[in-house]
């Protein structure tokens, strides 16, 4: 009985050690975000004789990279929802609605880049393009990190349910995927917004 207690215990201590991880891991990316902004902020202006942002920028384009975005985050809300039912199929069905916007948010940011790069606009055209090229791609490579973590975690649940540990995974993967999120809206502002006035 001391053993079952003491081990419980151990598993509880796991589960907050890795909770306290994440929250680190997200600190660490609030500062690489913040650095990058940053750095957009200083090198906006310098063109180089290169595209500026109002020649550059599909106004339509990043207004449904947006929209899709933000709706990914209503659907994975709808998930951890789900999760408190304690319903599997429910969450399955809201986490893969998720990962089928992700998808389509990375297509189009794929295509913008596509078409800058067709253009003539690449990452070594201007120090803006260096700076915009990294911030956005950056954000990209998390969402398609959340995309790949989305799937790992859709085949979990399918296989052993919810759990524990597939409990703590579900609500950990719904904060990174919201964070990202907020970081998408000082792009949109940031970078877009302001770019196209």
């Amino acid at each position: 009985m001391a053993h079952a207690v003491e081990t419980g215990v151990k598993h509880e201590d796991h589960e907050s050690i890795k909770i306290a991880g994440f929250w680190i891991f997200l600190v660490q990316d609030v500062l690489l975000f913040a650095t990058l902004f940053a750095t957009y902020v200083v090198l906006r202006n310098h063109y180089a004789g290169g595209p500026t942002p109002k020649e550059l920028f599909d106004v339509p384009g990043f207004v449904a990279e947006t929209f899709i975005l933000l709706t990914s985050s209503f659907t994975s809300g709808l998930a951890a929802l789900q999760l408190n039912k304690k319903s599997v199929g429910g969450l399955i069905t809201w986490l893969v609605i998720t990962g089928v916007l992700g998808l389509a948010f990375l297509g189009f940011e794929i295509n913008e880049f596509t078409n800058m790069v067709q253009e003539g606009a690449t990452i070594s055209t201007s120090a803006f393009l260096s700076a915009f090229f990294t911030l956005v791609g950056t954000h990209g490579a998390h969402v398609t990190l959340g995309l790949g973590w989305m799937l790992g975690l859709i085949i979990q649940l399918a296989r052993r349910g919810i759990t524990p540990v597939t409990s703590r995974k579900v609500s950990v993967l719904s904060l990174y995927w919201h964070f990202l999120d907020a970081v998408w809206i000082f792009i949109f502002t940031v970078v877009y917004l302001i770019g196209v006035m």
